[in-house]
């Protein structure tokens, strides 16, 4: 059995599988829930060493909630807590869940829990990024740029809350929705950035995390409670970005910086699935933070080569985001931004404003792009020892490769 068959359906299926049974066995089991998904992994990896289920998706499903019984049989609560989903009725009923519309019904009931108002909001990204995609701890806290233990307290809190509060397992109504909306996109957004941009030693793209971050996205366009502009503009940016997927690294698995991606592998499809989100997307008065990603991101693809960017418009749109939601990312962009443009005394102006700690485990894209600033200025000294510092603080393999190429590149410039 292939391990990484197993880690594939754990990655698309786990918060199917914790989502309809939370459903069916409520939110005060959820730990329980949690351990027998994982559980029924395992044994999967153990079953299948010989023969492959026809379906394995069905065969996780139902040892899952088989899983679950037992646990609760060993616990002698069956009686206290549990439907009799063995027969009669209640054995229809349980059954219509598992059809795919209730699945993903249920899988946005999990994701709006997970962002109730009722956990702190620091708490809410990484559960919901734990219960609804089946991160990894680790994995979490690369996308949330914090540390692992950090992380750990994070989903502690969070599951005792949704005791403490007895939460519901719902997609709220009226005044709530947005609120809670608005929470949900963060989430998604950021498993899409974890895909697009991973922070994993020897991968670069991870395909799987931007396809969950689509998928989910479009659960929320198919309900007409949530299927509003800002998820529009969402998925724009998530299919500008995937058209660019197969032109990140070259053959010879080396990272690829815009300037040199091959724009022939840019794939028109996901180009056009984009505008015709963002067109949908604009019809509305206030534009939000998604709204402005997606437009910088169809500016880089309107350009047919990089010479041909037009760096005034996209410089245009980040200020245009910087002002609705300030961050260091964006001012260390429109510092980059402005070294395309040779305006080097505004760029400086950009970087002053920054420091290392603001990017926590990315902080070698700061020290990486003030090297650049320094040797577009000449100061190569300069630019040699923050290439250094973003050597030693970078994390995955490709990205340090790319980083030694400009030093090497650097190291001739200063002795030529």
């Amino acid at each position: 059995m292939d391990a990484k068959l197993i880690d594939h359906l754990f990655r698309h299926h786990s918060g199917k599988m914790v989502s309809i049974l939370t459903r069916i066995f409520g939110l005060k089991h959820l730990n329980i829930i949690e351990d027998a998904v994982q559980d029924t992994f395992i044994k999967a990896t153990q079953s299948w060493r010989t023969q492959q289920p026809e379906n394995p998706e069905a065969w996780l499903t139902k040892a899952a909630k088989n899983r679950v019984l037992d646990i609760f049989r060993k616990l002698k609560t069956e009686q206290k807590h549990l439907p009799n989903i063995n027969q009669g009725t209640s054995s229809i009923a349980i059954n219509d869940l598992f059809l795919d519309s209730e699945i993903e019904d249920a899988q946005l009931r999990m994701i709006f829990t997970a962002c109730n108002p009722k956990l702190d909001s620091r708490d809410q990204i990484a559960f919901a990024l734990k219960t609804v995609s089946g991160f990894s701890t680790k994995e979490i806290s690369s996308a949330l740029l914090s540390k692992e233990d950090t992380i750990k307290k994070r989903l502690t809190r969070a599951r005792k809350a949704i005791l403490k509060s007895n939460l519901k397992f719902e997609i709220p109504h009226g005044k709530a929705l947005p609120k809670r909306q608005e929470i949900v996109m963060e989430v998604l957004y950021l498993i899409f950035n974890e895909g697009f941009h991973s922070n994993k030693k020897e991968i670069l793209v991870r395909k799987e995390l931007c396809g969950e971050a689509i998928r989910l996205a479009q659960l929320l366009l198919k309900n007409t409670l949530t299927k509003t502009p800002d998820v529009y503009a969402l998925c724009a940016l998530m299919y500008f970005h995937s058209s660019r997927l197969e032109s990140k690294t070259s053959t010879e698995n080396e990272l690829l910086d815009l300037k040199n991606q091959d724009r022939s592998k840019w794939y028109l499809p996901l180009i056009k699935l984009g505008n015709a989100m963002m067109n949908i997307a604009v019809e509305t008065n206030r534009f939000s933070f998604y709204h402005y990603e997606a437009a910088i991101a169809a500016e880089h693809l309107r350009a047919t080569k990089f010479e041909d960017t037009n760096w005034d418009k996209i410089l245009y749109w980040y200020k245009q985001l910087n002002a609705l939601q300030p961050m260091p990312t964006t001012l260390l962009t429109m510092a980059v931004v402005c070294l395309q443009n040779k305006d080097y005394k505004k760029a400086k102006s950009y970087f002053d404003k920054l420091k290392p700690q603001d990017f926590e485990t990315r902080s070698y894209l700061y020290f990486g792009a003030l090297s650049d600033y320094y040797a577009a200025t000449n100061n190569l000294k300069s630019a040699l020892t923050h290439i250094d510092l973003a050597l030693n603080s970078v994390n995955n393999s490709l990205e340090k490769k790319y980083l030694l190429k400009k030093k090497t590149k650097l190291f001739y410039s200063k002795n030529s």
